[in-house]
């Protein structure tokens, strides 16, 4: 097990990461980390001490991509200030992006998400005159031999990354350009990261990838031996009932009722699922290539409800998508008030170059309409999330601590199995313990609670 946090060393170059997007990212700058620190690197979170500066990017939305031109920006400002400072984008903007992230004479390193391996050669390979870039996307990259040096500041929830890539092409998505295929990682060492975590004090995993539920190993020399992501989380589960597990994303057309029931036979998985719906039309769904129908998505819910009536539902929302009608909106809506989703990450639509939406259909609602509609959905799941914090007035749940409350010092946050945050006054816990609370209050997005 490498260490959880590196200890600097003054002798040794420093290299400064910045993460962008979502708990893939994290992880993969964990990885990163660990393969720069069998070369000799120590992580600093000083820019101005760095000699290697590296941007870990996201394009799944153009929002993210314009942060990271400006970041590139301040990055100039280090090499003016410093001379043999490399700076580095990696991860999807730089698969997606390629060569013009070079045209500026700021950036040295360009590397994809499975180039990784090779930061090394590439940033001795660096001069003034010869940037580098390696954007080469593998069939096979998984880093599962790599045990990533962990980068969170808690030591309570690990990421680990189950599998890679993208098999689905929806519409609008960049993913499968810039990840590339999907590819599942072997289990045993899945299961490995998952107890050298634990060994080391976590109390929590998130197994994480595009879509999990599509996670399938093969045995090799044995095709025919497979292991699906219900055995997976069971494999993990076993690590240790002290060990909780999460995961994160599922896709609605591949949720089976064997993971559901797998959930349901180990308390220490967690009575969550982040199912994106996207729309609740099924014309939109359709010109979205995400391979389910409004009532595929209902029946998937209606069956996690009728194993796991406590089980926690959030999803992600798309307003305005090309050719997006008032009805079609109109249906999103109704199908949220029938969920009736715990939480959402709601968004505009945001047109990616290269997308197949990009190329076959015009973004044709205008930003007003796409604004009105997003700030209508945001309100009804507002209104949703009290609802859903509100039913669960007067119950008890085990929170596993994550630290100390922002409001105040005296008060500690964690969060419940169903993934609700929970807030309550400390009486002597820590982070990292299981706490048992009963809620007696609420708001939108906390559960106001107390220790039992």
């Amino acid at each position: 097990m490498k260490n959880i946090r590196p200890i600097s060393d003054p002798a040794k170059p420093k290299v400064y990461i910045e993460t962008y997007g979502c708990q893939m990212n994290v992880n993969d700058s964990e990885v990163i980390l660990s393969i720069l620190q069998d070369d000799g690197y120590v992580l600093t979170e000083n820019m101005d001490e760095a000699s290697l500066i590296l941007a870990n990017t996201c394009s799944i939305r153009d929002n993210a991509e314009q942060r990271i031109w400006g970041r590139i920006d301040q990055f100039r400002l280090q090499k003016r200030r410093r001379t043999g400072v490399i700076i580095g984008i990696v991860g999807c903007m730089a698969e997606r992006l390629k060569d013009r992230l070079l045209d500026g004479h700021v950036v040295d390193i360009v590397a994809g998400p499975d180039s990784y391996r090779n930061l090394p050669a590439l940033i001795k390979a660096v001069t003034p005159d010869s940037p580098q870039m390696d954007v080469m996307l593998s069939h096979e990259e998984t880093y599962a031999d790599i045990s990533p040096v962990r980068m969170d500041r808690n030591g309570i929830s690990a990421y680990i990354s189950i599998m890679r890539g993208c098999n689905n092409v929806c519409s609008y998505c960049v993913v499968p350009y810039t990840r590339g295929v999907e590819r599942s990682r072997d289990p045993q060492s899945i299961v490995r990261e998952a107890a050298e975590v634990f060994d080391a004090g976590y109390k929590e995993v998130c197994l994480l990838g595009q879509n999990v539920d599509s996670y399938l190993w093969r045995e090799p020399g044995a095709p025919d031996r497979t292991v699906d992501f219900a055995d997976l989380l069971e494999m993990v589960a076993k690590t240790s009932p002290e060990l909780r597990v999460r995961f994160s994303t599922s896709h609605p057309k591949d949720i089976s009722d064997k993971l559901i029931f797998m959930m349901a036979s180990y308390p220490n998985i967690c009575r969550h699922i982040h199912l994106p719906v996207q729309s609740g039309s099924n014309a939109m769904l359709e010109k979205m290539r995400r391979k389910y129908t409004r009532e595929w998505y209902l029946e998937r819910v209606a069956k996690i409800r009728s194993v796991m009536p406590d089980c926690g539902i959030s999803t992600d929302i798309i307003a305005g998508f090309c050719g997006e009608t008032a009805q079609d909106h109109e249906d999103t809506l109704s199908l949220m008030r029938e969920v009736g989703f715990d939480s959402a990450f709601m968004f505009q639509y945001s047109e990616r170059p290269g997308t197949l939406a990009a190329m076959k259909y015009p973004d044709d609602v205008p930003p007003e309409v796409k604004t009105s509609r997003l700030n209508e959905i945001i309100a009804l799941q507002n209104t949703l999330s009290k609802a859903s914090n509100e039913r669960e007035i007067g119950k008890r749940h085990t929170v596993l601590v994550e630290g100390v409350s922002k409001r105040s010092s005296e008060e500690l946050t964690g969060r419940t199995s169903n993934n609700k945050v929970c807030v309550f006054p400390s009486c002597g816990h820590k982070a990292g313990e299981y706490v048992e609370v009963e809620v007696t209050g609420c708001t939108s997005a906390t559960l106001i609670s107390r220790p039992v």
